[in-house]
């Protein structure tokens, strides 16, 4: 039902001089009432509801989200600007191409736009994870070897 069918109901209704109105369709509820006594002149007010599906709880609640930026509690004169890389997939963490092989990179190094920082192994595949952004590798949040989910947080840069 759109609001040319409610249009014509609300006509039909007034033509008519009904005082109250229900029409329920495929789910939907339209149910119009006129105003008592007293009250003429007053415009008539559809009232539409649709049933709500049932609630699934599927386990423990959530934890709230987290903000993708860094604010300190008291930002210095020159602020840091720090850029967040996260997870785009669900899957295990891995610093570098091979057990006992060299990171991609170090907490303090710094790093250029689409330059390696990690693999996400994901259904057997090996996504590489790159920089969006040029500047200095200032926080890796996940441990080596480890399980992510979407959105997560790798690294932060100190942007330049």
């Amino acid at each position: 039902m759109d609001f040319d069918d409610i249009e014509k109901v609300l006509a039909l209704v007034k033509e008519h001089e009904l005082t109250e109105f229900e029409l329920e369709r495929d789910g939907l509820k339209l149910k119009v009432k006129k105003a008592q006594a007293g009250g003429q002149g007053q415009p008539m007010m559809p009232m539409m509801s649709a049933p709500m599906p049932a609630m699934q709880f599927t386990g423990a609640p959530s934890a709230p989200p987290t903000t993708s930026h860094a604010t300190p509690s008291a930002p210095p004169d020159d602020e840091l600007e720090l850029a967040v890389v996260k997870s785009p997939i669900v899957g295990t963490f891995y610093r570098s191409a091979e057990p006992g092989a060299a990171s991609f990179v170090e907490v303090g190094q710094r790093v250029k736009k689409d330059q390696v920082l990690c693999i996400i192994e994901a259904m057997k595949l090996m996504n590489e994870i790159t920089s969006e952004f040029d500047g200095e590798l200032v926080s890796a949040y996940v441990e080596n070897g480890k399980p992510v989910q979407y959105g997560e947080r790798l690294f932060a840069i100190k942007t330049s």
